[in-house]
């Protein structure tokens, strides 16, 4: 009776209480803590915050495997790298580059999550502005929804290559309103082009803040969509414009950078090749805001960059792509691999036994992409070759080297506020000039302009030509490089295609492209056994017995999203 009595009490009590502060207007004046009200959302301000998380999604941010770096899904899966390090560590990506992935691969959903959410973040920015303040003009609707149309098409664009058959949700679908309803059976292409086309014609030149797409952005993507379903001369069109007349979002005219390795240099971050990139800030009081998924692919045990852990090695087919002739010209006949054109390494070979370089002709972008023991490892130290892998038997004898910071960059474009100083404020391109011109001499090479691109081509080997790597004293070049230009006409297609399809192999490795690029080229069969054959013969711990077949050219569908909302709405793809 007593424990009653307390709890009426207590009850009587609590409503009087409720009584006496229900007559205090004040008590209803004040908003509830960690509320943001619609007013505030559909404001100016609230439109740009909710744009700048739409931004901020590039990354992946808490979803490594969502970056545009694509490291795994377009550059492991492609054969430029092995996963690296050891059999044990971030073993989730073993599978993955043994073409052996299926639907329940936790990574698999990190990417679709991380994806999905930058769709869900542009979608609510073009949601919020059905309902905006007075505060915001029909300019400003337009600034914004054009930046998040061309967001909402990159996120699509990535889970198109990756998934193909995705469901698609824009601003008009929400949870109660047919969202559970949508299936993944219908062809999303044309959404991703009006999105990057209404991006394209409602963007303008230049931006105030240069990590903003601008219209050329908007224009180099739609020709790329183009080029992924075949539309030539369409792309063509797209690409001699952005070619002729693109500006950065800062207004400088595209251009090749004059040394490759600037590229991967946070000093040269946005300058004139950058078409679109994603920003990265070091020593702002968060590694959240620098670049978060590169921070465990650095030398191992080194006491140079990173010091952690091992991952995205270079692969031995990649390195020896490089070998060129006595003209300096690529060896389109892949006799790279064949015994008389290996790139010498130093496969089991201690760092403490004697090892002497390759002194045979040899591209340098070779040796601003790969790790290679006997050469600079950027300004650091000459790479001592095995102890700085963790294990050579499983990842090969070569480091990574893009996006490493170096060590005049350490504490500016390098953050030291973590567990590891592997966080760089490095941005990474998703579209650089460079790329723009292999895709144009693509498209001209599929409409007849093959002259045309064998001078795009030369653009990118001239610019090759002049980036040597120098040893660390300044003496001389680091190896014996050499390039040279195609100096015949090009006169037959099916050689200009080799030539054009080898040349984004040199230029674009280790940048997430290769595997889609094979895909949509229909040679990833030929290529990556031809490469699952020859690296797995000397990494029989990581890709021994490894095959790739037609049905791994797309993802299979999260098994947990399969489970979540039913086998009849969303369709797993052929073979999984």
């Amino acid at each position: 009776m007593k424990n009653i009595k307390l709890k009426v009490g207590a009850l009587l009590a609590s409503t009087a209480l409720m009584v006496a502060v229900s007559c205090s207007d004040d008590f209803l004046e004040i908003a509830p803590t960690g509320l943001l009200s619609e007013a505030q959302l559909t404001s100016l301000a609230g439109l740009d915050a909710s744009l700048i998380a739409a931004y901020s999604q590039v990354n992946g941010r808490n979803f490594r495997m969502a970056s545009p770096s694509n490291w795994v899904w377009g550059s492991i899966r492609g054969g430029d790298a092995n996963k690296g390090t050891d059999p044990g560590d971030f073993n989730t990506i073993n599978p993955i580059q043994r073409f052996e992935t299926d639907a329940t691969n936790g990574n698999l959903f990190e990417n679709w999550q991380g994806l999905y959410e930058g769709v869900a973040r542009a979608n609510n920015v073009l949601r919020l502005l059905l309902n905006k303040s007075d505060d915001v003009s029909d300019a400003d609707v337009q600034r914004i929804s054009a930046q998040a149309r061309f967001l909402r098409g990159h996120y699509y664009f990535q889970l198109k290559r990756n998934f193909d058959n995705v469901p698609y949700i824009d601003e008009n679908i929400d949870y109660g309103t047919g969202l559970e309803d949508v299936v993944n059976n219908v062809d999303i292409w044309p959404m991703i082009e009006a999105d990057f086309q209404f991006a394209a014609d409602n963007l303008a030149a230049t931006q105030s803040q240069v990590g903003r797409v601008n219209s050329w952005a908007a224009k180099a993507y739609l020709g790329k969509v183009y080029l992924y379903q075949d539309k030539f001369a369409q792309a063509k069109t797209v690409f001699d414009d952005v070619i002729a007349n693109g500006v950065t979002s800062g207004g400088e005219k595209y251009g090749l950078m004059a040394d490759y390795g600037n590229l991967f240099r946070g000093e040269f971050d946005n300058g004139k090749e950058s078409v679109w990139a994603y920003q990265a800030a070091a020593n702002t009081g968060s590694v959240n805001n620098a670049n978060p998924e590169f921070d465990l692919n650095n030398p191992y045990n080194s006491a140079a960059p990173g010091v952690c852990c091992g991952f995205f090695a270079p692969s031995f087919t990649f390195v020896n792509s490089f070998r060129t002739d006595s003209n300096g010209l690529p060896l389109l006949d892949g006799s790279y691999n064949t015994p008389a054109n290996l790139v010498k390494n130093d496969m089991g070979i201690a760092t403490d036994e004697a090892f002497t370089i390759d002194q045979g002709p040899i591209d340098p972008r070779v040796d601003h992409t790969a790790g290679r023991r006997g050469i600079p490892y950027i300004d650091w130290q000459v790479h001592p070759g095995q102890s700085w892998i963790r294990q050579q038997s499983f990842s090969g004898p070569y480091s990574v080297k893009k996006f490493v910071y170096s060590r005049t960059e350490v504490g500016t474009y390098q953050d030291n506020s973590s567990w590891t100083p592997g966080y760089t404020g490095i941005n990474v391109n998703i579209i650089r000039f460079a790329d723009v011109i292999l895709m144009a001499a693509e498209a001209e090479i599929e409409t007849g302009g093959l002259e045309k691109a064998r001078e795009y081509v030369n653009m990118i080997r001239n610019r090759a030509m002049n980036s040597n790597v120098m040893k660390l004293d300044g003496s001389g070049m680091a190896a014996n490089y050499k390039v040279g230009l195609y100096t015949a006409p090009w006169s037959d297609a099916a050689a200009a295609r080799r030539a054009v399809r080898f040349e984004r192999k040199l230029e674009l490795g280790m940048e997430g492209h290769r595997f889609y690029d094979l895909v949509r080229w229909g040679t990833a069969s030929e290529e990556l056994n031809a490469y699952l054959s020859f690296d797995g013969a000397r990494l029989l711990n990581a890709l021994g017995g490894a095959t790739y077949t037609d049905k791994h050219s797309i993802l299979p569908i999260p098994q947990n999203q399969i489970d979540l909302v039913g086998p009849d709405k969303l369709i797993q793809n052929p073979g999984f």
